[in-house]
Parts: structure tokens; sequence; C-alpha cells
């Protein structure tokens, strides 16, 4: 197994987040957060400085964990954001990753997401044929309150976009009410990774495997299907740029249950916890 991490959880410094991944024998980054930017705000410089200490560690970016689709489709400058994903694709080059995680925009709450369905098509869609000249694969993650926070409503999506993989998080269908075996049933075909994030049915985050997210059964499955990579996402303590990965009103339930002194002993736990699985 390939085992990355979204190591701002150890560290909001890229130096920190290197010495998380090797203590912790990993592979290397789905890349979030970037000495206290986000990853699509970094200049050129700092995503080849950040390329360089990465090979020189032997490490690698497998993915770019960016913030493209977590907008109000509604309230939002479309355009805008469409120019952002334009420069996320180019810092992904320069990172050497493979992918580009993103999500399937903010609906309006209490609203009937059917009446936006063919929005989010269009818009994904806009974004998978920008990217199509790259070889960057774009990967849509289950989120809370997007579009594609359940089951049924991702299915969609790959159906109607072949071309856009899944990531599969076991903790934000939880945490949507989703129940994740029926959800990977319906999904398991279009993954192309799994993020490895745990949570019980009140929406508090534990290691893996300590859940309700079945990640036992996930994981195993996922394996007999040939998968082979994984990213870690501890979400078991208080982080920088916790709050920024939130809408208006959410608080995570995080540290609740299983509490660390440190950051670096709670990426540690998460990553024996997933240790343990396999």
């Amino acid at each position: 197994m390939k085992i990355y991490a979204f190591a701002d959880e150890a560290s909001p410094l890229i130096d920190g987040q290197i010495i998380a991944l090797k203590e912790n024998g990993l592979d290397g980054l789905e890349i979030r957060n970037v000495d206290n930017v986000n990853v699509s705000d970094i200049s050129d410089a700092k995503a080849k400085e950040v390329r360089k200490k990465l090979d020189n560690a032997g490490l690698s970016v497998w993915s770019v964990g960016s913030p493209i689709g977590k907008i109000d489709i509604v309230k939002d400058n479309f355009d805008l954001h469409t120019e952002k994903f334009r420069r996320t694709l180019e810092i992904a080059e320069i990172l050497g990753a493979k992918n580009i995680r993103l999500f399937s925009f903010y609906i309006p709450k209490d609203s009937d997401p059917s009446e936006y369905r063919n929005e989010v098509i269009d818009r994904l869609g806009k974004f998978l044929g920008i990217a199509s000249e790259t070889g960057i694969e774009l990967c849509h993650e289950n989120e809370k309150g997007i579009y594609g926070d359940n089951a049924e409503r991702c299915l969609e999506i790959y159906k109607a976009l072949p071309e856009m993989k899944a990531i599969f998080d076991p903790a934000n269908f939880v945490q949507c009410g989703v129940d994740t075996l029926s959800a990977w049933e319906t999904l398991k075909s279009y993954v192309k990774y799994l993020h490895i994030k745990d949570a019980l049915p009140d929406g508090n985050v534990v290691p893996a495997g300590k859940g309700s997210g079945n990640l036992a059964y996930i994981l195993s499955d996922y394996r007999k299907m040939n998968g082979t990579a994984l990213t870690l996402e501890p979400h078991l303590k208080v982080f920088a740029g916790l709050s920024a990965l939130e809408t208006e009103g959410e608080k995570s339930s995080v540290g609740e249950i299983y509490s660390y002194k440190t950051n670096e002993e709670a990426f540690r736990a998460a990553a024996d916890a997933l240790k343990a699985l396999i």
C-alpha cells in the first residue's frame, strides 16, 4: 500500500510535515496547507521549494487537496473560482501531483438538491475540460453540505462524467447519516483512492477502525480490487487551517473522545490505527 497524508495536521510547516511523514514511514503528501498558506494560493517559487524538499526526502505529492468546489453554488463567483482552478492545476504540475481533490459545491440548506444537479454537472464538466490536456486526474470527495454528500448524488456525478474519479471518505458519509457499506457497494467501481478517516454517528472523529465507518471491511475490499493508494486524514486534534475547511456555523467534533497532547501525537495515533487495520 502507498500511504499518503494530510500532514498539515501534524505541522503547518512543510519541514514539520516532512518529519512527520518520515517518522511514520509514509510515502508522501496529499498537500493542503504549506507554511500556513493554502496550497492553491502558493507561488511558483514556493511550489518549487516544496518539490525540492520532498524530492530530497524521498517523498512525493500524490494529490493536491484543493478547496476547489467548496463555494456556494448560488452566491459565489464561479468565474473567479475557475481561475483559481487553473492556478491550482499549474501548482499541481510543479509539485508533480497526478491528482487534484475537489468538491461539488455547497447548495442552499433545506433546498431540493435536484434543482442544482445540472449546474453541478456543468461546472464539474468545465473543470474536466480544462484539466484534460494536463494528464492530471480530478477526484471528487464526498463532503458534508455539498451536492455530492450522499452515495446517490455521487453516483449521478460519476455516471454523467466518466472522467471524474471518486475519493471515498467514510467519516464524511457517517456524519451525513449515510450507511458506508451501502455507499461503498454503490460507488466502489468509481473509487480511485480512500481517505482514511472514521467517525461515530454523533459526528465525533475517531481513529480508523474505532468508529462506524466500516473501515476494516472497506479497506479489505479495496485491496481485493487491487487498490493501492490511501490518504490519511486524522482529524483527531484541532490544527491550523481546520476552521477554513468548515462552513459557517459548522464545528467539527475533533478531540472530544480521544485526546492527544500534541498534533504530532495525534498524527502518529492516526497512522498507527491505519497500519493496524492493514
